[in-house]
């Protein structure tokens, strides 16, 4: 199947580095609507739909294959293969930073650098690690999943966004949860709340911007700080903002520490 049908691959814009969007659970790539068409004078912007969301091909969906994060990866390193020109630098949302992690970790050098929204390498507090939620917390959300999926995206999205003062985006939220199939939804729920990668972010070298809201239910402050330590090439930016998709609720924000990011990528933004 061809890369582009399966994920729903779209590019804008031409330039020496490509960005490569990711979306977070339950959303498409539309969640960058905001951010990413800034960067497409400058750079070859690509975004995508991870398999059995958005705009993607339902048809390529298999369980054993995305049973682990790891599917999701090779999909991604595909997609860098071919639409990938230059240094490649991964903007990925929430799952999708540490599916990009991933990526970095099966090919080394191919990633030039990574720029993570609200990432988390692991959800389920442990021994010396917040993560967030505790084990229980984390069955109770998956049995909400598997008995009323559509109740618990209509309650839950408007927490996971934030934004309090901008509710349309809470109801944009739950209608992208809504479209996903409840199938699909569940089982990619588990694959990323029961995950646990922080072996693979440990030691990453790869030069990395880490997005974090100052107020974010799903990735608490404690996890970038967990890690910014963890990463030696990383940076830690803080984002005074309630919700858990600052791209969505404070682009203005996310487009200025990615705008710094990338300066030593030498394509500076026009004059206002």
């Amino acid at each position: 199947m061809q890369v582009q049908r399966r994920n729903n691959v779209r590019v804008i814009g031409e330039g020496p580095v490509t960005l490569i969007f990711g979306h977070g659970f339950g959303c498409d790539q539309r969640m960058w609507r905001f951010v990413a068409p800034s960067f497409s004078d400058r750079y070859r912007v690509v975004a995508y739909d991870l398999v059995g969301s958005g705009g993607s091909d339902l048809s390529a969906y298999f369980q054993h294959k995305y049973e682990r994060l790891d599917g999701y990866a090779q999909d991604l390193l595909e997609i860098i293969e071919q639409f990938g020109q230059g240094p490649v630098v991964l903007v990925g949302h929430s799952v999708s930073a540490m599916i990009g992690v991933l990526a970095d970790r099966l090919k080394p050098g191919l990633v030039s650098a990574h720029i993570m929204v609200g990432p988390s390498p692991r959800y389920i507090d442990d021994q010396g690690y917040v993560g967030g939620f505790s084990r229980a917390d984390i069955d109770s959300l998956l049995d909400t999943l598997d008995s009323n999926y559509l109740g618990w995206s209509s309650t839950m999205a408007p927490s996971i966004m934030g934004a309090p003062d901008q509710p349309e985006l809470g109801e944009e939220l739950a209608s992208s949860f809504c479209r996903t199939h409840p199938d699909i939804a569940r089982h990619f729920a588990r694959v990323t709340f029961m995950s646990d990668n922080r072996e693979d972010v440990q030691g990453l070298t790869t030069p990395t911007l880490i997005l974090q809201c100052t107020d974010d239910l799903i990735a608490p402050i404690e996890v970038g700080d967990y890690l910014h330590a963890a990463m030696p090439g990383s940076t830690l930016r803080l984002i005074e903002n309630i919700g858990h998709c600052p791209h969505m609720s404070a682009p203005a924000a996310c487009i200025e520490a990615i705008e710094q990011f990338l300066k030593p990528y030498g394509n500076t933004p026009h004059a206002a």
